[in-house]
């Protein structure tokens, strides 16, 4: 397993990040996966969870106590959680400046950011995994996964998500990370194969030999052309599916072959929103993995909103979370008043059953956000051993426009810790949120559409995280104080642990790594075609 470019023995930032590039060259490999619990990150400075702050309300307790998979317990992000995002925040600030904590806000990008590919904008990103999150060398290349859209195709960025598809790039495993480009690969499946019309993300697996699993979201846009027109608006169907193929590599890269598509879920209107529900539901990023605690099963987290019809769920106490007598709680009927009830975002889990990952069964959301926001995005379970147990950290993204009524947070990963994978989920920082781009939290929510000037620049500099062993995360550029993206941002590090998490700013050149950087950790198929 490599010692990642991160510690201080390793890395001061040399000149053109030769340490990073000494680091990934003198990495030494695994052939098969030493442990069932990802690459550890290191842990922050202080691991104290922050302290109350005064005239906010105090966050619910958690017991961070493990359940049973298949049970009905569904840990809740509750609004008393998240109203201590603000309560870490700032308010003193000058308009437009950073308000949040300097640990988990993510460091500046600059705006001349280097084009990942001229041909097409790329956004969410993955790894070539196993089913232990280990990333993947194949026969001596890197291989990561992307959402792609044709730049010149005459439609704008932010028309990309109706027009997507998975593409993929490779580059030798011990190529410089500072200096050696991606290779795009083009399309990862023949046009017209998969099941609908675009691709959304997901996650890839290697199975035996060379054999690999997509999982990936199945949606289908009925108004392509109007919407790239600025018109359209017909709810699209989304579903889950897994296609098998087979990867290959020799002296000239990478390519992919074979594959076979299978319809695995849809949501079933009762614990997972449907269409007809809401056309505005979310039903998508599947992510699967093996779990050490139930060896021989598969499973998955989603992406889903609370299975009711838009506008039937009322907030329940439970949702609030505020502790008895506390004074600075809200009540129900203000909170229900205000329409937070609209906002009602879970993370979903599914257990497989068959070998061949083909057959699934729903399982009741092991998180939700009712009443606090409606989207928990790609979802990851990154299992960590912390003082030789296991800890289960379930990651996720999302937005400030998606909060809630009487919410704020920017946005970021957001993380939960707990014993297993159904817990009482605590939330990183008491709050959840573990890492975002630079906002004034004072100043009310925007999107990255069309931001106001008044806002800290790079308040959507960086979207769609993707947290990897060690502690590294990638994730896309998205709007560089008013420069759009469409390229991987540099990659920074999280330090947690018990909860906590930290922005390494150690890494890389103040913070910020390599761009794109998503080193692997385990080779497979021996030296194969490494760079000499």
């Amino acid at each position: 397993m490599h010692k990642h470019p991160n510690t201080r023995r390793m890395l001061r930032w040399r000149p053109a990040a030769a340490a990073l590039a000494a680091a990934v060259a003198a990495s030494t490999f695994l052939a098969t996966p030493s442990a069932q619990a990802n690459e550890p990150s290191d842990p922050p400075a202080n691991q104290q969870m922050p302290a109350p702050t005064p005239g906010f309300p105090l966050p619910t307790k958690h017991t961070q106590k493990a359940h049973d998979p298949a049970s009905d317990f569904t840990a809740k992000w509750t609004r008393a959680d998240a109203k201590q995002i603000m309560a870490q925040s700032d308010s003193t600030v000058k308009p437009g400046e950073n308000s949040m904590s300097p640990d988990v806000t993510m460091p500046e990008i600059p705006e001349d950011f280097p084009t990942m590919n001229d041909d097409v904008w790329v956004w969410d990103t993955w790894s070539l995994t196993d089913e232990h999150a280990n990333q993947i060398s194949y026969k001596g290349y890197d291989v990561i996964f992307s959402l792609v859209a044709d730049r010149h195709a005459g439609y704008g960025f932010d028309q990309r998500h109706w027009n997507a598809r998975i593409g993929y790039f490779f580059r030798k495993t011990n190529a410089d990370p500072a200096k050696d480009k991606w290779n795009y690969g083009g399309h990862l499946f023949v046009d017209g194969s998969s099941i609908g019309n675009t691709e959304w993300s997901g996650s890839t697996r290697l199975m035996k030999g060379n054999q690999v699993n997509v999982f990936y979201t199945a949606t289908t846009f009925y108004d392509v052309k109007e919407r790239n027109a600025g018109r359209g608006g017909i709810a699209p169907d989304a579903a889950i599916a897994k296609a098998l193929g087979k990867i290959h590599a020799d002296e000239n890269g990478v390519t992919f072959d074979g594959f076979k598509h299978h319809k695995l879920l849809e949501p079933d209107g009762k614990m997972y929103q449907t269409k007809e529900q809401n056309p505005g539901f979310a039903f998508r990023d599947p992510y699967t993995f093996a779990d050490p605690a139930h060896p021989g099963k598969t499973f998955m987290v989603f992406e889903g909103n609370t299975g009711a019809k838009r506008g039937d769920y009322r907030c329940k106490n439970e949702d609030l979370g505020y502790r008895k007598g506390d004074p600075n709680a809200e009540t129900l009927d203000e909170v229900n008043n205000s329409g937070a009830y609209y906002q009602t975002a879970n993370v979903g889990l599914a257990v497989a059953e068959n070998k061949d990952l083909t057959k699934w069964k729903f399982l009741p959301p092991i998180l939700s956000g009712n009443c606090v926001n409606d989207q928990t995005e790609r979802p990851q379970i990154f299992i960590q051993n912390e003082g030789g147990k296991n800890k289960y950290y379930l990651f996720t993204i999302s937005h400030q426009f998606t909060y809630a009524a009487g919410m704020r947070g920017p946005d970021g990963v957001y993380g939960f810790v707990g014993d297993g994978i159904r817990s009482d989920y605590q939330p990183m920082n008491n709050s959840g949120l573990a890492l975002g781009s630079p906002t004034d939290l004072n100043l009310p929510s925007e999107s990255p559409e069309a931001p106001t000037p008044q806002q800290n620049g790079r308040q959507f500099q960086a979207y769609s995280h993707y947290v990897q062993p060690g502690g590294l995360v990638q994730s896309f550029i998205d709007n560089v104080n008013g420069v759009r993206g469409g390229s991987l941002s540099p990659t920074v590090k999280m330090n947690f642990r018990d909860g906590v998490s930290q922005v390494d700013r150690s890494f890389g050149k103040n913070g910020l790594g390599p761009f794109g950087y998503l080193p692997t950790n385990v080779q497979v198929g021996g030296q194969g075609h490494y760079k000499k």
